[in-house]
């Protein structure tokens, strides 16, 4: 059997079939600005009362990171983000400062000319989905649950739901290593671990594409540990969904040490590496969401589905 054989075999969801199949069907083109624009999505999910990083400044012309960076100088840490970025690109984290010297993860200093050359180069569109002009925002810098603190190193690890039809069907923790910067992005070095929804226990971990059981600079276990606050962590990821009026949502959550789980952002297009980190497939799952959902399930009922179908997917009862 060929390579894509035993792929299709295991229920492993490709590119093409997510993009052929699930986005472009249940992913609305006019819909997509409620993810793809952070500070948009925001807005949405304060407006249903659901809890977000807090937003300590903007700036939406190269004229004003003057002001966006003075309206930093009450804060020691921070963290400054583009408005239409991916995959982590442009994303500058501030975990300390010394007047206008501020260190990021690994220990660099950098000084308020090189944050203020930063945030104009968000602004000219240099991460930015096609280019485009974009707009600067700080972010407040959120300290990790200290049980997630264990097992992370400089950046605040995050918690990725797949989330289908408004229900979930697969998550993950990312984890921040040395070699990622503090960035909780895989394909920047971070750990992602496979979470079991019914659960919310951890099962397996990869790392630069190896399995692993510890953290590689905490030497932590990362395997079989329990995520806390994971019934919260579940209901804001599908109730945000809920507000996207998306049907393919990666929802990204962190737990944090002061104010409990809460969105960080969404994504339309959630990457395909959490198949690995599950050692899972994802066909299996989307499909018997197709059959079982309904239309009035509200979103208590869609996580009890979403965590029967995970069990049934670990016992080998779906087809």
């Amino acid at each position: 059997m060929t390579l894509a054989g035993r792929m299709r075999a295991l229920g492993v969801l490709g590119m093409n079939r997510r993009n052929g199949v699930y986005t472009s069907r249940w992913n609305q083109r006019k819909h997509y600005p409620s993810v793809d624009d952070k500070l948009e999505t925001k807005r949405l999910l304060r407006d249903a009362g659901i809890a977000t990083a807090p937003v300590l400044a903007v700036a939406r012309l190269h004229s004003e990171v003057r002001k966006m960076l003075r309206d930093l100088d009450s804060y020691a840490s921070f963290v400054i983000k583009p408005a239409h970025g991916a995959m982590g690109n442009g994303i500058l984290v501030v975990l300390e400062r010394d007047g206008d010297w501020f260190m990021r993860p690994g220990g660099r200093w950098i000084d308020r000319r090189a944050l203020s050359y930063h945030s104009e180069s968000i602004i000219s569109g240099a991460y930015a989905l096609g280019g485009q002009p974009d707009v600067a925002f700080a972010e407040e810098r959120l300290s990790p649950h200290p049980a997630m603190r264990e097992i992370s190193t400089e950046g605040v690890p995050d918690i990725r739901v797949v989330v289908y039809r408004g229900v979930p069907v697969m998550s993950m923790t990312r984890l921040p290593t040395h070699r990622s910067r503090g960035r909780a992005n895989l394909h920047q070095g971070a750990v992602g671990a496979g979470i079991e929804l019914d659960s919310g226990v951890t099962n397996f971990a990869v790392c630069a594409g190896r399995s692993v059981a510890v953290h590689p600079d905490t030497q932590q276990p990362v395997v079989a540990r329990a995520i806390p606050d994971w019934d919260r962590v579940l209901e804001i990821a599908v109730r945000a969904s809920d507000q996207t009026k998306l049907g393919y949502v990666g929802a990204d959550v962190v737990i944090d040490g002061e104010h409990g789980a809460l969105v960080l952002e969404l994504n339309a297009r959630p990457g395909l590496a959490i198949q690995i980190a599950n050692r899972a497939g994802l066909v299996p799952r989307l499909t018997a969401v197709d059959s079982l959902v309904r239309a009035e399930m509200h979103w208590p009922e869609r996580i009890a589905l979403g965590r029967e179908i995970a069990r049934r997917a670990r016992a080998g009862a779906l087809a």
